[in-house]
């Protein structure tokens, strides 16, 4: 391994090459949403269109995530807390973030986003999130009778 330059790491909390968070994500929204049975491959430009389309605007402005707090303890650790005050949708955390205009892309302002994030209210979005998937299930299944 030292030849090839591979170096093996284990994951570790609060490491920044560690897949927990993105793993946390995958077991809390996308299976829940998708299920844990295996989709096709051809199925993958579908899925794009409605993650692009639904799911991450759901995500981003409807849905509330805890954010943690991170105290110190009497040892000296870190010790995360995840209090209700410390809820909110991802872009209201975004906003948050000390100079957060300094990380949006050209073109792209804090108006047209609010403007996005109060077109609908969450319950709004999560019906709509739910009438997308079950059409896109629905063109998945239909295909796959017609072809099998």
């Amino acid at each position: 391994m030292q030849k090839l330059l591979i170096e093996f790491t284990k994951s570790r909390s609060r490491q920044t090459n560690d897949n927990a968070l993105v793993e946390s994500k995958n077991g809390s929204v996308i299976r829940k949403l998708f299920g844990y049975t295996h989709i096709p491959q051809r199925w993958a430009p579908l899925i794009n269109q409605f993650n692009h389309d639904t799911l991450f605007q759901y995500i981003n402005f409807h849905r509330p995530c805890f954010f943690p707090k991170t105290i110190i303890d009497s040892k000296g650790k870190d010790k995360k807390l995840y209090p209700y005050d410390c809820m909110m949708t991802p872009y209201d955390k975004f906003k948050s973030i000390e100079n957060a205009k300094s990380y949006l892309k050209p073109g792209i302002t804090f108006e047209v986003l609010d403007k996005m994030a109060v077109s609908q209210t969450d319950d709004q979005a999560a019906e709509q999130l739910q009438k997308e998937r079950c059409k896109l299930f629905k063109t998945i299944n239909e295909r796959d009778l017609k072809s099998g």
